[in-house]
């Protein structure tokens, strides 16, 4: 069976919307024969990323992580987020949050391409 790919265009599209709907076609939320324990052979191409529209009170939003250790807190915000990976990277976290975490989403995450 040969790879389905799917393009999404990111320009002046919000971030939330554009992540909801890769994540749908990645999981495969679109197929007649979903399952939640497959992986399907589908790619999502997402172009245009730089072109994604943020509003600039969401660059305030603090995005954290914590190693489990004390003091091990880490947070940072979206604006530092983009001076660093990029609205590409940014995209990128944003779908992998919304993959159900299991023993799939690694599998699953790639199958994403992102083109800026």
């Amino acid at each position: 069976m040969e790879k389905k790919i799917f393009k999404i265009d990111a320009a002046g599209q919000k971030l939330g919307r554009v992540a909801s709907k890769a994540t749908a076609l990645l999981i495969g939320k679109n197929r007649v024969d979903y399952a939640k324990n497959k992986v399907f052979n589908v790619e999502v191409v997402i172009e245009n990323a730089g072109k994604i529209d943020i509003f600039e009170g969401k660059l305030k939003t603090v995005y954290k992580r914590y190693s489990g250790y004390p003091g091990g807190l880490y947070a940072k915000s979206m604006e530092q987020l983009i001076d660093s990976k990029g609205k590409s990277g940014l995209l990128k976290i944003a779908i992998s949050g919304m993959i159900p975490k299991n023993k799939l989403k690694s599998r699953i995450i790639k199958n994403l391409i992102i083109k800026e």
